[in-house]
């Protein structure tokens, strides 16, 4: 099989169509075109499914694509290793985070990870939604409490847990009356709710009104220091505003812990930019703990 049609085919998959394809990658788009028809009318399949404005994979083309674009991958990795006489990580690496992660860590993390790595180009993109990591060609992906893919495996580098936080001049109203809340994203409004909270090993149950709802949980956080109400935050981004007293802990918020997990395609030979990134996160989160994180928190 012709490696140099596959990898044309892989290009042109990967960038979803002919010309996008020729712009990244300074190849004729006729000689792309031509290659992937070569390559259909050898394996006597059709690998897309050409519209008047898109071009999209078939199943089959789809299948190879996954398969294709590992081993080649792992080839140019292979063949650069061998050719500089060492397996030192090089190339582009494509990471996605989630939000809060990547605000409050990511740009020192990345830019820790670049000088240690120096032939390593890091591209970072923030996002919450799942992503396809072949078909969107990112390497390694950093998710909270991902859902079960038998495509993909990982390792837990961080885990945290929500507490409910209030600054001090707040005070739990007596005689259950609910306490004002900040809530992240939905709406306010008046339906009462109860969180169950769990101190010192005692539970608790707290009736709370919504009265601010909020994008970020930074600016969660951010009205809750200004005594607008109490909210359910991850301990990493609070640790430091309890330890000052900034802050005050009303307890832990029950529920499965919060894990975070550094994800990438499951394959027999991991790349070494991806291993080099997995044994940096482990070094900058050695205990994986909330506190750890907090330090790259302001």
């Amino acid at each position: 099989m012709d490696l140099l049609a596959l990898a044309d085919f892989t290009l042109v998959a990967r960038h979803g169509g002919f010309g996008r394809a020729s712009r990244e990658s300074g190849r004729p788009k006729a000689t792309l075109s031509r290659r992937v028809a070569d390559l259909e009318s050898g394996l006597n399949l059709r690998l897309f499914e050409r519209g008047a404005r898109a071009l999209k994979l078939t199943e089959e083309g789809r299948a190879l694509f996954e398969k294709t674009s590992v081993l080649l991958a792992e080839l140019d990795e292979t063949t650069a290793a061998i050719a500089s006489g060492g397996d030192a990580p090089r190339g582009r690496l494509r990471v996605s985070a989630p939000l809060l992660f990547s605000q409050a860590a990511m740009g020192k993390l990345a830019a820790q990870f670049a000088m240690k790595h120096r032939e390593v180009r890091l591209e970072v993109t923030t996002e919450d939604r799942p992503v396809d990591m072949v078909e969107e060609g990112y390497d390694l992906v950093i998710r909270v409490n991902p859902d079960p893919d038998e495509s993909l495996v990982g390792r837990i580098f961080l885990r945290d847990r929500i507490v409910v936080v209030a600054s001090p001049g707040l005070h739990r109203p007596a005689g259950g009356a609910p306490v004002p809340v900040v809530e992240r994203g939905g709406g306010t409004g008046d339906q009462l709710s109860v969180w169950e909270l769990t101190k010192s090993g005692k539970k608790n149950r707290l009736a709370v009104q919504p009265v601010l709802s909020l994008s970020s949980l930074f600016m969660v956080r951010d009205a809750v220091r200004a005594n607008v109400g109490a909210a359910r935050l991850p301990l990493s981004l609070v640790a430091n505003d309890l330890a000052a007293g900034t802050l005050v802990h009303w307890g832990d918020v029950e529920g499965p812990e919060v894990a975070l997990w550094a994800l990438y395609p499951s394959r027999r030979l991991l790349s070494a930019r991806v291993s080099a990134f997995l044994n940096f996160l482990k070094e900058a989160f050695p205990e994986g703990t909330p506190e750890e994180l907090a330090a790259y928190i302001r």
